[in-house]
């Protein structure tokens, strides 16, 4: 007979009700876990998965933007964008890459190595990233692509934009741009954004100062793919924001004329606003054809230039270092005159030559010069004269005058490529060549000869801040529409206004911000008249290439930079420049500003191996002048005038 005990079926009860509740618990767990999660999922991070999922079915290819223009004074294109057309392929969309690049040779212009190249380029990409196979074909080719297209799987003919210069002249100053490299990507940081197939950067010039900001931001090109990754369809397209546009201070005009003048040279030429700074002009000769850099430069073309004596890819102007020669005679002067060490009315007789502890100094004409006081030793150019001023005046005082106005360190920073030059005194010999100074080598620097070395942009900001009457400049290359209004040209104009102003000059230059070079302006006046005296009176150095319309007016100083010294046999025997090899021949100096009674603009102009600056480099400046004046109410009518605006 069974027997039922009610404690035992109560406690029984007990823990099968314990039980159903934990299990219920558990499952209310499990249950709000899921909701959770599902929740989570649909809502909280709805948009990571959809991101995600659109990855699998949407996929981006950046798109090089347009590069940003380069204009002149006038808004001329010197640096523009041109249409061309490519080729590209998908390897995705290639059943055979070999059989394609057979089919393709007969149809462009495609070689053997250059197919090699490619392939070892497509083997690291993905097989859905196009590969440029030509970025510059001819419209014969590209139609003739587009007319075998069905035969081409995975070809696809582009019209896109490149680079393309307007003109030779501006090849240096400009530069040119070229296919990203290795070594650019690694020091370059802002280039990890821009590794796209067909974009260029700047290599030298205002190209490469210049090339983050005109770079652009890149578009995109959104298109749908398959599980596979084979396109479906193009979605969008995303343009991307061109490149800014920069305006510089250069004149193309003048630009064509100065590059003209230096034809079958070797030189440079540089054009500078005396009141401003703006570099109007700036000229290497050799040039070289940017163009051909723009998709990468021939064999042939690139080992001619390699080959060139003359160095076609060095920009004189601002990275060719010379020893100023004669030019720097008006610094010798303006010294001296400034440290009261000699007066306008000293006396000096030349014989030819000097003879300093045993050890002759020559002028460079043989009889010599006779008496003459300071202006007649500037305008005849005697070089026993500034023998004996430089002795007089010690090395480090004109390297103090020197240095002021901007001789051996850079005039502008858009140039990588530009040198700073050499200008010595005691403490510089000391440290860089470990010796102490010799006197002999200070007559030697007050003629612009032994360490002095300097660029041409130098040498015409030393002439322009002559020029203005000893007031510090600093030139630009590149128009800012923010710049304040010319303080220098504002202070002059309020001089010519103002003729009876009690205020002192020195109050007067306060007021307007000046810097002034000079301790008696007097000193500045004397040496513009001596290089008047220089290009337009008989006997001065330039006479000969004077203009005698009183529009074009100039004053100047030539100056040779000897390369190599003249043995006593040559002298003797009256060896001219013209008698020895073009390579041993001096180089050639013109510095001048102009018009010579109202200057506005300075000029330098180097001839390599020209011999003399008057024979070679001063006939230059004075083709170059005439249209700088010419141009002259042109370029006043831009002042204020925006990127864009019309006159």
């Amino acid at each position: 007979m069974l027997s039922f005990n009610s404690s035992n079926i109560a406690s029984k009860t007990i823990t099968i009700g314990r039980r159903m509740f934990l299990v219920n618990c558990f499952k209310a767990v499990v249950l709000f876990g899921i909701v959770g999660r599902l929740t989570a999922l649909q809502v909280t991070e709805s948009r990571k998965y959809k991101s995600l999922a659109d990855k699998n079915r949407f996929r981006e290819t950046k798109i090089a933007p347009p590069r940003g223009i380069i204009q002149d004074y006038f808004g001329s294109e010197i640096a523009s964008n041109q249409k061309i057309y490519q080729l590209h392929i998908v390897p995705e969309n290639t059943p055979n890459i070999d059989e394609l690049f057979v089919r393709l040779k007969s149809l462009i212009n495609l070689s053997d190595q250059k197919i090699f190249i490619l392939k070892k380029r497509i083997a690291k990409q993905k097989i859905w990233e196009a590969t440029i196979i030509s970025d510059n074909l001819t419209w014969s080719e590209f139609s003739r692509l587009n007319l075998f297209l069905h035969e081409l799987p995975g070809v696809q003919p582009v019209v896109s934009v490149a680079r393309f210069y307007n003109s030779n002249s501006s090849a240096h100053v400009v530069g040119y741009v070229s296919e990203i490299s290795a070594k650019d990507l690694k020091n370059k940081k802002y280039l990890s954004n821009l590794n796209i197939a067909g974009v260029a950067i700047g290599k030298t010039g205002l190209e490469a100062s210049l090339d983050e900001e005109m770079l652009g931001t890149p578009g995109y090109l959104r298109y749908e793919v398959n599980a596979y990754g084979k396109r479906i369809k193009q979605v969008s397209t995303d343009e991307g924001l061109k490149g800014k546009t920069y305006r510089t201070t250069l004149d193309l005009e003048i630009q064509k004329i100065s590059a003209q003048a230096l034809e079958n040279v070797s030189g440079a030429i540089c054009v500078m606003d005396i009141y401003n700074g703006d570099i109007v002009s700036m000229v290497s000769s050799p040039n070289f054809n940017p163009n051909s850099f723009v998709h990468g430069v021939k064999d042939k073309e690139w080992k001619e230039i390699q080959s060139n004596i003359d160095k076609p890819m060095i920009n004189k102007a601002v990275s060719g270092l010379y020893p100023p020669g004669s030019t720097i005679k008006t610094l010798t002067a303006l010294s001296a005159l400034e440290n009261d060490i000699v007066s306008p009315n000293l006396l000096i007789k030349c014989d030819g030559y000097i003879d300093f502890y045993g050890e002759k100094y020559h002028c460079w004409k043989k009889e010599g010069h006779g008496v003459l006081n300071l202006k007649g030793a500037i305008k005849r150019s005697c070089d026993v004269y500034f023998y004996e001023v430089a002795r007089k005046l010690g090395v480090d005082r004109l390297s103090e005058t020197a240095k002021k106005f901007g001789l051996g360190k850079k005039v502008l920073k858009n140039f990588n490529e530009e040198k700073s030059g050499v200008v010595p005194n005691t403490k510089w010999k000391l440290n860089q060549i470990g010796k102490n100074w010799y006197l002999g080598e200070t007559l030697h620097a007050g003629i612009g000869q032994g360490y002095f070395l300097s660029t041409p942009i130098q040498l015409c900001l030393m002439t322009a801040q002559l020029a203005n009457g000893g007031f510090k400049i600093n030139p630009r290359i590149i128009v800012d529409e923010n710049d304040k209004a010319n303080s220098l040209q504002e202070y002059l104009d309020y001089r010519k206004k103002n003729p009876n102003d009690n205020n002192s000059i020195d109050l007067q230059v306060f007021n307007f911000n000046l810097k002034p070079l000079f301790r008696n302006q007097e000193n500045i006046n004397f040496v513009k008249d001596a290089m008047f005296a220089a290009t337009n009176e008989v006997g001065g150095t330039s006479y000969r290439s004077r203009h005698t319309d009183k529009k074009f007016m100039f004053a100047g100083k030539t100056g040779s930079s000897q390369i190599k010294r003249f043995t006593e046999a040559q002298r003797e025997a009256e060896v001219k420049q013209t008698d020895i090899a073009h390579k041993e021949r001096d180089h050639a100096w013109f510095v001048a500003f102009a018009p010579a009674k109202d200057p506005k603009y300075a000029i330098s102009v180097l001839v390599e191996h020209g011999g003399s600056g008057s024979s070679a480099a001063a006939p230059v400046a004075k083709k170059v002048i005439k249209k700088i004046i010419e141009r002259h109410e042109i370029r006043n009518t831009m002042n204020g005038i925006k990127i864009g605006e019309n006159i």
